[in-house]
């Protein structure tokens, strides 16, 4: 079976495409066929070698996949070949088979495509998380999302619009405020403005008669962080997901002291590893918003198996919207 593999690391060019035998399952695990892969912004760090977990080379990076189980290790009693299937895994998406395990795999929902599936597991996880366990978002507050419309940003409208929130979308163009209108915001806040320090909380006091954010969703750090914390509400939470503007912030406390403010972080990946069985019902929520149209996955466009590297490059220059799916083994529907 083909197999993209990091022999050492750097950019997503360096990868090989090797013809590995085929995986077999152990005690607890599913042996799947690959038909979509979804391609996060952690898969362009791991590849560079720049991630906090890093395999032993070489490896096959991929976090995201959808497929049909070819077969099943001893001890599985939940599934069979043929299911159809998505799963989260630390790495091994980006090839046409995936070992992952039974407790981390869900079913998909009748007449959800596999390009739906891989585009709706790491980052839609993830903002449920930071939105609902994190956040301690309650219903009917306001959340300010940044880089909304990324894949985190995205799926993060989507689930606090699913549960009643009013949501305020931090976007740098216009083609990123489209975006973030079709998905049902209420407000656009625009990140490009100068002086992102004062005009980010102009922006938020005028979208919320003066009173501030409840809850901000931070995937990209750097000035961004320190300008939200600016226009939080009191008792605002704020809560770390990632750095992808670049530069790690620091936050002067007693501001937090002053307006009661709390900032916490998320690492899913914690949470797939040490409570499965919350991850499970967080992942049946997000099927029955799926069911009833309050999320849908964005894919801006599917790539083929051979375009991966081209994929991951615009995922790393922050140039996707929603997300980037590969397809694998032919049709992905």
């Amino acid at each position: 079976m083909r197999s993209y593999r990091v022999w050492e690391h750097g950019a997503p060019s360096s990868m090989r495409i090797d013809i590995l035998p085929d995986l077999a399952p152990g005690p607890g695990e599913l042996l799947v066929d690959v038909k979509a892969a979804g391609i996060n912004f952690p898969d362009t760090l791991v590849i560079s070698g720049k991630y906090q977990v890093l395999p032993p080379r070489p490896f096959t990076p991929g976090k995201d996949f959808a497929g049909v189980i070819r077969a099943v290790g001893p001890n599985v009693t939940d599934f069979a070949p043929g299911d159809r299937v998505m799963a989260q895994v630390e790495n091994g998406a980006f090839a046409e088979q995936a070992i992952a395990r039974a407790d981390q795999t869900y079913k998909l929902p009748d007449g959800m495509s596999f390009t739906a599936a891989a585009a709706m597991g790491l980052v839609y996880q993830t903002a449920h998380f930071a939105l609902v366990e994190r956040g301690q978002y309650k219903r009917g507050e306001t959340v300010l999302v940044g880089g909304a419309a990324g894949g985190v940003g995205l799926a993060a409208v989507q689930i606090a619009k699913g549960l009643g929130a009013r949501v305020l979308a931090g976007v740098r163009s216009p083609q990123e405020g489209a975006v973030v209108r079709e998905a049902g915001v209420d407000a656009v806040i625009d990140l490009s403005a100068p002086d992102l320090r004062e005009s980010l909380r102009a922006q938020v006091h005028k979208a919320t008669d003066g009173r501030g954010v409840d809850v901000v969703l931070d995937p990209l750090g750097a000035e961004f962080f320190s300008a939200a914390l600016r226009a939080m509400a009191w008792c605002g939470r704020l809560v770390v997901i990632g750095f992808a503007a670049g530069d790690i912030p620091s936050v002067k406390v007693n501001y937090l002291l002053v307006k009661n403010i709390a900032v916490s972080g998320l690492q899913w990946s914690d949470y797939r590893d040490r409570t499965p069985v919350r991850v499970h019902a967080v992942q049946s929520e997000l099927f029955d918003l799926w069911r009833a149209g309050a999320v849908k996955p964005y894919i801006m466009r599917e790539f083929a198996f051979g375009e991966l590297a081209d994929a991951l490059h615009l995922v790393s220059e922050g140039k996707v919207h929603g997300k980037a799916v590969i397809t694998v083994n032919g049709t992905a529907s």
